[in-house]
This record gives C-alpha cells, sequence and structure tokens, in this order.
C-alpha cells in the first residue's frame, strides 16, 4: 500500500484528517506518520526520521529550512492557530473575556489540562500564561501535562474531576469530541501561531507531499480550513 509520511504539529491532525479520503482519491496514497508537540516531531526530522512532509510552525519550518531538512521553494502558510480554553462537554462555558476572568477560571478549576510545556507551541505558552498570572505555584498540582494537546483534550472528556479545564490550540479542541471550545485566550494573554507545510529534503514522495501542500492550502479548502481552527493563510 502506497503511503505519504509525514511528521506534524498535533494542530493539524484535523485538518489532515479531513482531506485524506480526497488526497487518496487524487493520488492513491494514504496518509501516515505522526502528530504531536512541534518540537518532538522537528526533533524527529533531525534525527533522519523518515518523512515526505512536515507541517509544524512557520517558525520552526524556516529553522528547518535553513538546516537543508525542508526544501525552500515548497514552504506554505496554512494559517493561524490561536491558543484556547476548552471546557469538558456538558459542562458550563467559562468566562475568559479578559486576564483576570482568565485567572479567576484558572484557580476555580480542579484539574487543568495542557499539553507539553517543554516542546509545544500552546504548553510552552501556557506556562508563560500561568506565570504571567501570578498563579504558577498555585495550580502546579493540578496541572494535567500530556505529550500533545490532542491527547490533554481527549483526557478532558474523560476525566470525572468536578471542575476541569483545558488549554491548547483551537484546533486541537475542535477535532476532539467530549470536549467544547470555551474561548480564545484574552487580550494580553493571548497566541496566535502560524502554520505552515514543507516537502522535505529527503522525501521519498516529493510530488505527492506538494500535492497535499496544494490541497491544504487551496482556496476551495477555505471554509474547512476555517471550521477546523485555522485563519487566514491559504492561497
Amino acid at each position: 500500500m502506497s503511503a505519504l509520511n509525514i511528521l506534524s504539529g498535533g494542530a493539524a491532525q484535523g485538518l489532515v484528517a479531513s482531506l485524506a479520503p480526497k488526497f487518496k482519491a487524487l493520488t492513491g496514497f494514504d496518509i501516515e506518520g505522526e502528530f504531536g508537540a512541534v518540537g518532538a516531531m522537528a526533533g524527529k526530522l533531525r534525527a533522519a526520521a523518515p518523512a515526505d512532509i512536515v507541517v509544524l510552525t512557520a517558525a520552526i519550518i524556516a529553522d528547518l529550512a535553513r538546516e537543508n531538512l525542508v526544501v525552500s521553494a515548497s514552504i506554505s502558510d496554512i494559517g493561524l492557530v490561536e491558543t484556547a480554553v476548552a471546557v469538558r462537554a456538558g459542562d458550563s462555558p467559562v468566562s475568559v473575556k479578559d486576564a483576570a476572568a482568565l485567572r479567576d477560571a484558572l484557580l476555580a478549576s480542579d484539574a487543568i489540562f495542557v499539553p507539553d510545556t517543554v516542546a509545544s507551541t500552546a504548553g510552552i505558552h501556557v506556562a508563560k500564561v500561568l506565570s504571567q498570572l501570578d498563579i504558577a505555584d498555585d495550580v502546579a498540582a493540578r496541572l494535567r501535562v500530556f505529550p500533545n494537546g490532542a491527547t490533554a483534550m481527549r483526557h478532558l472528556a474523560e476525566t470525572d474531576a468536578v471542575r476541569p479545564i483545558g488549554c491548547t490550540q483551537s484546533t486541537e479542541i475542535i477535532s476532539t469530541p467530549g470536549v467544547i471550545l470555551s474561548g480564545s485566550l484574552p487580550p494580553g494573554c493571548e497566541l496566535s501561531t502560524m502554520y505552515a507545510a514543507a516537502v522535505t529534503t529527503r522525501a521519498d514522495n516529493a510530488r505527492q507531499a506538494q500535492r497535499l501542500i496544494d490541497l491544504l492550502t487551496d482556496a476551495d479548502q477555505r471554509e474547512l480550513r476555517i471550521r477546523a481552527g485555522f485563519l487566514g493563510g491559504g492561497k
């Protein structure tokens, strides 16, 4: 069976999955690989893990281009992804209209589900926001840290905590059954991250990788990108 090998940030997993049937119809290729914290995925590429295409933050892809690990001419922006707050389906939404409301919501929770605070875009930012709000020590014991946002959201959906909350990228919240988007992080705490795709310099299936990039960024897929949580970007 022919397959395109992908290394991708978790933010793009839902979008890639939604386009996989169309991609297979166009190319005959399935899509296989890994989705996780962007730092970890970049590390795998640097360690020579097989990959035809990467979908990571634009900043990391720019670094990979300088390291001659991706083809510079193939780099294409997909769209901006906001870091946001999630609650378990069935729970009341929490107010995150400003920094004070976000602080109150985090302090009121008994479990806070987040992605890797060292290697993931959202996790690094969450750690920064907790320090900025001066509550890092107060909530440290309540943090539930997972390798990526999608895993964190799955655990949020299944938790038996009384007042759980989650914080990761909006795309990961939207694509996870059992959780709902409660709101983007407020002004002063917000983060919008541009994601991009590129063909790797060691790709075995470079032509098909470019086809997937074209599909991910096609103007005809704009509404699909928006529903998946991507803003702007594309062709």
